[in-house]
């Protein structure tokens, strides 16, 4: 068998070729993927390529895990995927990816070039894959020349690194892969620098700022890989600072300037549509982060500048007044550059005033879950939490702090599917050997992906699994009350969760206090998941 090393430009094969520049070119080290009839000339190439193969139990567990991957590590997620039924199954998770700006690759079979698009009825034909995936992807592209395989590749790493990322599809006929190649055995990858803001643009920004006399910061997820410059800059600006739950940790950990992910919240609300002159660095200022009751209440009446990678994205969702094309993290450091001395703009009194005004821990909607991040942060502090969309999630949303950035996300946000948090988690573990994971399920959403429990075994993933179990999708279940429906469809019987978890192989122990609960932690196995679940009746009654 053939090697990483063995392979000489002359023997190379388009599937050979494929993982060597995946593997030596990209720094590929960990691909997601369930072998197929069209796909096994891919995995030929994989034996003694130093690529980690994990194996997921669906293509939508793999596209999770990818984008899990990529959340916790910065490094885009990879996956190899069959034609047809693959793709569809992946589809949703690439939606959730490209919502969030998320980098993922995804490469997949295709039927033979002579039959594409001619409805023989051929094993796994569409009408059109390519044309399909489009719509969930940055760019779909269908490899019809082996030799063009290098250039697509580094289109994709290019989207990767020098502009808003998201997944992005490439499809290989079948018929390619054996084919002969001629590209170089090796190549360095091309150094791709974003853009900085225009100088003339940031210096007006930082007029406007220096005036201001009651500045707001909103940081996104596309500064969360700046947070030395973001804190820096807060703090130089002496700004209250509302976050979006992928940029969660930014500040660090209860930072005096920071709102937290609450600007759906009224005295947040207040503050915003107060604030003069404000600041949005890599956000969409979309409604999953800043209007989740959903009644586009979060208004900006003051002088709005934004900086984004995405032109497109200054003139959506508010009023724009100034917009700086460019990456966040030059962004924040050039305009840091403005400020030597810091301002004084009563910003720790003001969000201190918010913060009490909020009251999080008081309310009684945050009340059951207030003693479980408690738990949570001191047996393990150092976490990633990933979630699902569920009811421990949406409080956490509030409630959580982390130390860095990448330590908190969920897919609450943007696309809103369901079944994330357990193979995301198993990505994030993959992607971050040294930290802690903790995937946050409810009992509705997990039986999405809960088949990802074989996986987590079979790689012995140490995450915990904290599933909450309400019996059914409580947040439905309040919709419908809440609009006078009958509820249908919502009261949905769970099995065995504990039974079915040690079928897997998997350690499940159930929980009803937070005393149970910190046990839990305090045993967890270090060489495989653990699966506790939770049973929230007996959870609220614990707590009086």
């Amino acid at each position: 068998m053939s090697t990483d090393h063995e392979i000489r430009p002359s023997s190379m094969t388009c599937a050979d070729l494929l993982i060597h520049l995946l593997r030596t070119t990209y720094g590929v080290d960990t691909l997601f993927g369930i072998p197929g009839v069209h796909t096994v000339e891919l995995y030929r190439g994989l034996t003694g390529s130093g690529v980690r193969h994990v194996t997921p139990r669906h293509e939508q567990g793999a596209g999770f895990m990818a984008d899990g991957y990529a959340r916790a590590s910065g490094k885009p997620g990879v996956c190899l995927i069959i034609t047809g039924p693959g793709m569809t199954n992946i589809a949703t998770a690439m939606g959730q990816a490209l919502a969030d700006s998320i980098p993922m690759l995804v490469i997949s079979s295709v039927n033979r070039r002579d039959t594409l698009g001619r409805g023989q009825g051929r094993l796994h034909e569409l009408a059109s894959q390519q044309q399909m995936m489009a719509g969930v992807s940055r760019f779909s592209h269908t490899l019809l020349d082996p030799n063009g395989l290098p250039e697509v590749l580094a289109r994709a790493f290019a989207v990767f690194q020098g502009e808003r990322p998201g997944p992005v599809h490439i499809e290989i006929p079948i018929d390619l892969f054996a084919a002969p190649v001629n590209a170089p055995a090796t190549s360095q990858p091309p150094r791709l620098y974003r853009p900085s803001p225009d100088p003339e643009g940031l210096a007006l920004a930082a007029e406007w700022l220096r005036h201001a006399e009651r500045p707001l910061l909103l940081l996104g997820g596309g500064s969360a890989d700046a947070p030395a410059a973001a804190r820096a800059l807060v703090e130089r600006l002496d700004a209250p600072t509302v976050i979006t739950i992928n940029a969660k940790g930014i500040l660090g950990r209860d930072h005096p300037l920071d709102l937290g992910a609450n600007a759906a919240l009224p005295a947040v609300r207040k503050l915003a549509a107060e604030a003069d002159v404000i600041l949005a660095v890599g956000t969409e200022i979309g409604e999953t982060d800043y209007d989740v009751v959903f009644d586009d209440g979060f208004a900006l009446t003051g002088k709005l500048i934004r900086i984004d990678l995405d032109a497109q994205q200054l003139v959506r969702n508010q009023s724009l007044s100034l917009g700086l094309v460019g990456d966040a993290r030059r962004g924040l450091e050039r305009l840091l550059e403005h400020f030597p001395q810091p301002l004084a703009k009563a910003g720790a009194e003001r969000t201190a005033r918010t913060l009490a005004e909020l009251a999080l821990r008081d309310d009684p909607a945050f009340a059951p879950f207030v003693p479980l991040y408690d738990v949570l942060r001191k047996a393990l502090p150092d976490a990633i939490l990933v979630g699902d969309s569920t009811a421990p999630v949406y409080a956490g949303n509030h409630l959580v702090a982390q130390p860095e950035p990448r330590r908190y996300f969920n897919a609450s946000t943007g696309y809103g599917t369901l079944g994330y948090g357990l193979p995301a988690a198993l990505g994030a573990k993959l992607a971050r050997h040294d930290l802690p994971v903790v995937a946050l399920v409810g009992d509705g959403g997990v039986m999405f992906t809960l088949s990802e429990l074989a996986t987590a075994v079979e790689e012995q993933l140490p995450v915990v699994i904290l599933l909450w179990h309400n019996a059914g999708y409580e947040e439905i279940r309040r919709f419908m009350d809440a609009n006078g429906v009958e509820r249908l469809g919502v009261d949905i019987k769970a099995p065995d969760f504990l039974t079915v978890a040690r079928g897997f192989g998997c350690t499940a122990v159930p929980v009803g206090s937070p005393a149970d609960l910190a046990q839990a932690l305090a045993s967890r196995p270090l060489d495989g998941p653990l699966l506790i679940e939770v049973d929230a009746t007996r959870w609220e009654q614990s707590l009086g």
